[in-house]
């Protein structure tokens, strides 16, 4: 119908206390791009309307309604609406921890695990996946924590493989490695990337390149997305937004509200909220 609006967007990042070491993040998103990042932990989401389209080291996925999204640890990629009306997803984030206990426990994977599709057609894994969330925010920690192990299994047993040992490091890689920790230890204040690169005993261009081959992304932007993490952690751990953006190294609080948004998906302020409500009075039936 002509003049009809949009649907706006909406989005809650949360946690359940009962499931410790899982994020969950449901939204609609039309105009909300994520821009190149990665995760400590695994990527599960499903999609229940539009398309997302996600951008990884092996392509660009585009992801409709029954599909499975899954991204492994450090896997940089991004993500956006793939169609004009955005899309709607469920996404659940578990530890490494979680995923490879619940391998070590139900499949004969061992060691560190990891999936070999980033997309897969399964709507009832989809489905299990918005049990998970409907389940948490009903407080039903036992459908909860049941179903989250189900469709874990399913999708290691359909889609999962142990992750082989790296080979020896090149001299390229043990200086991004060694960059990374650099970078880690000095986020306020970080070096150029010409210091950065004589300190290591290197080139600025050899070490982009080196760098962006070990990470997927140029050290400003893996710093970016390094800054956000730390900040989410002093988030869960009480510190005011502003405090967290002096102390990792964004020039004021704006500034970390733009990029924690575009990487985490809500604000940090909504994002402390949700975390304050989950671990004092448990989590609320949505609306």
């Amino acid at each position: 119908m002509a003049g009809a609006q949009q649907p706006a967007e909406w989005a809650r990042h949360w946690s359940y206390a009962e499931l410790p070491d899982l994020d969950l993040l449901r939204a609609r998103y039309i105009r909300h791009t994520f821009p190149r990042h990665s995760h400590e932990g695994y990527v599960l989401a499903s999609v229940s309307q539009g398309v997302e389209s996600i951008g990884t080291p092996g392509g660009t996925l585009h992801a409709g309604p029954g599909t499975v999204v899954m991204i492994n640890p450090e896997v940089p990629h991004t993500a956006r609406a793939g169609v004009p009306e955005g899309w709607v997803y469920d996404t659940l984030y578990p530890s490494a921890q979680v995923v490879n206990d619940i391998a070590a426990d139900t499949t004969d994977l061992r060691g560190t695990v990891g999936f070999t599709e980033t997309g897969v057609a399964d709507p009832y894994a989809a489905r299990l996946i918005g049990e998970v969330h409907r389940a948490a925010e009903e407080g039903n920690a036992l459908a909860a924590d049941s179903v989250l192990r189900i469709v874990v299994t399913r999708l290691l047993i359909r889609h999962g493989s142990a992750v082989p040992a790296r080979a020896p490091r090149a001299g390229g890689t043990r200086d991004a490695t060694r960059a990374r920790a650099l970078l880690e230890s000095r986020m306020a204040d970080p070096p150029t990337l010409e210091a950065l690169a004589g300190e290591l005993g290197t080139s600025p261009f050899a070490l982009l390149r080196a760098f962006k081959k070990q990470y997927g992304m140029p050290p400003h932007t893996w710093l970016t997305d390094a800054r956000v993490r730390q900040a989410r952690r002093m988030l869960d751990a009480g510190t005011a937004p502003a405090v967290a953006a002096a102390e990792v190294g964004f020039t004021d609080q704006p500034h970390l509200n733009r990029h924690f948004t575009r990487i985490v998906g809500v604000p940090p302020g909504a994002y402390q909220r949700e975390r304050a409500r989950t671990y004092k009075t448990g989590p609320e039936r949505s609306r």
